[in-house]
C-alpha cells in the first residue's frame, strides 16, 4: 500500500492501516521540516475527532481547547452562539493543521512506520490495472519502484494523483463565488472565541492559531493585488471592519489571496487509486470543513482497505466514493450556505440590497429559533 502525501489526510491514512495492521510506505515531495512549518487553518469537528478516538489516538488531541462559542459581530454589535448548547456538548476543537500534523507524524513514525520526505518526481504507473506501482527519486537522484496493491491519493489538488487519473473517468464540477478571501497569519493575540464580522465595511474573521498568533480573513474582490495590501492597510481594515479601534497588533508573517471556489470529482477512485482530502474535492474556506472532510474520507478508506487486504472484501473499497460523496456534498452546501451569509451580509454595495437583507435574515434566525440554532450547530459540529 503507497500513500502519496505526509498531509493530514495521507498522515491519517497510514496511521489508521497501521493501527489496523496494514503495512503501507508514505511518499512527501517536501522535506519534514516544510511539511511541519506549513501554516494551514484548522477547526476540528466533533465527527473528525472521533475518528481519532475510536482508533485509540486521542492522545493527538490532548490540550487542544474546544470551540464550542462563535462570536457574530454585526455592524459592531456582537452576539455569541453557543454550539454547545445545541449539540449536548458535541463540538469540536481549534486545532491548527500543522499542528495535527507534527503529532501524526510522530505517531507513525513511533510505531515504526515507513515515512519517505524529499520524494522527487513521483510518478503512478497501472493504477487501472491489477498491478499497479508508484516510482520516485531520492533527494541523491536514486531511482526506487514501490509495487502496491492500492495507491492513496493524499497530495492535494495540485498533486500527481489527481493528475493520473483520466480526464473522461470522471466527472468535475466546479463553482466560483463572486468574491475573494485576502488572509493574514500574525504573531498578535488570538480572539477570546473565533468570531465572524460583518459591516458595511466589509466581511472580516478573526481566529486564534496558538496562544500568540492569529489567522484574519477579509473579503476583497476577486483576483485582487496582493501588493495593494500592506501592513498598514491590513491594520487598518481589520480594526475598521471588526469594529475594534484598539485590536492589537503585531508582526505579519504571511499573507495570501484565496479563490472562494468548489470542486467535486465523482468518482474519487481509478482502479486501485483512491483520492483523498483536496485532491478530490475543494471547499471554500468558510465553514472549516476542508481538513474535517480529509479526515472523513481517510477513515472511510482506511476502513475500506483494512476490509479488503485483511478480510478479502472489496465490497466497501467499491462504495468508497459514493460512501464520502455524500459528505462531501452535505459540507459544500453548507459552507456556500454559510460564505453567502457572511459575504451577502456584509456590504451591500457588493451583494445588492436583496441579497443583503436576506443574509441579515439568515443570522437572525440562529439565534431566534431553537431548530435553527441546533441545524446550525449540528451542521458546525460535522454531526448531520
Amino acid at each position: 500500500m503507497v500513500v502519496v502525501g505526509a498531509g493530514v489526510a495521507g498522515l491519517t491514512v497510514a496511521n489508521l492501516l497501521h493501527r489496523n495492521g496494514v503495512d503501507c510506505v508514505v511518499l512527501e515531495r517536501r522535506s519534514r521540516e516544510h511539511v511541519e512549518r506549513r501554516q494551514r487553518a484548522g477547526v476540528l469537528d466533533h465527527t473528525a475527532e472521533q475518528v481519532y478516538v475510536r482508533a485509540g489516538l486521542d492522545d493527538l488531541l490532548t490540550g487542544v481547547p474546544r470551540s464550542g462559542l462563535l462570536e457574530f459581530r454585526v455592524d459592531g454589535v456582537s452576539r455569541l452562539f453557543d454550539a454547545d448548547r445545541h449539540t449536548g456538548g458535541r463540538t469540536g476543537k481549534l486545532m491548527p493543521q500543522q499542528v495535527l500534523v507534527r503529532r501524526l507524524m510522530a505517531a507513525f513514525a513511533d510505531g515504526g512506520g515507513d515515512l519517505r520526505f524529499e520524494a522527487g518526481e513521483v510518478a503512478l504507473h497501472d493504477v487501472d490495472g491489477d498491478r499497479p506501482h508508484v516510482t520516485y527519486r531520492t533527494a541523491d537522484g536514486v531511482a526506487h519502484r514501490l509495487d502496491a496493491r492500492y495507491v492513496a491519493g493524499c497530495d492535494g489538488f495540485q498533486g500527481v494523483s489527481r493528475a493520473a487519473v483520466p480526464p473522461d473517468a470522471v466527472t468535475t464540477y466546479r463553482h466560483a463565488e463572486d468574491v475573494g478571501w485576502f488572509t493574514v497569519l500574525t504573531d498578535s493575540p488570538p480572539p477570546r472565541h473565533p468570531l465572524m464580522a460583518l459591516s458595511r465595511h466589509g466581511f472580516a474573521a478573526h481566529f486564534g492559531r496558538g496562544p500568540g498568533a492569529s489567522r484574519f480573513y477579509l473579503q476583497c474582490p476577486p483576483g485582487d493585488d496582493l501588493a495593494s495590501w500592506t501592513d498598514e492597510r491590513v491594520w487598518r481594515e481589520l480594526r475598521l471592519r471588526l469594529a475594534d479601534p484598539d485590536l492589537p497588533t503585531g508582526p505579519v508573517v504571511e499573507k495570501a489571496l484565496i479563490d472562494a471556489r468548489s470542486f467535486v470529482v465523482d468518482p474519487m477512485a481509478h482502479g486501485r487509486l483512491f483520492l483523498v482530502g483536496d485532491a478530490a474535492h475543494i471547499v471554500p474556506p468558510m465553514g472549516g470543513k476542508g481538513m474535517n472532510l480529509a479526515i472523513a474520507d481517510a477513515d472511510v478508506l482506511a476502513g475500506a482497505l483494512t476490509a479488503a487486504v485483511r478480510d478479502g472484501d472489496d465490497g466497501p473499497l467499491r462504495d468508497y466514493s459514493a460512501t464520502c460523496l455524500r459528505r462531501v456534498w452535505n459540507d459544500q452546501e453548507f459552507s456556500r450556505w454559510l460564505g453567502e451569509v457572511v459575504f451577502h451580509g456584509a456590504d451591500p454595495r457588493t451583494a445588492g440590497e436583496f441579497r443583503w437583507r436576506l443574509a441579515r435574515a439568515r443570522i437572525d434566525r440562529i439565534f431566534t429559533s431553537p431548530a435553527a440554532a441546533r441545524a446550525f450547530a449540528e451542521l458546525m459540529a460535522g454531526t448531520v
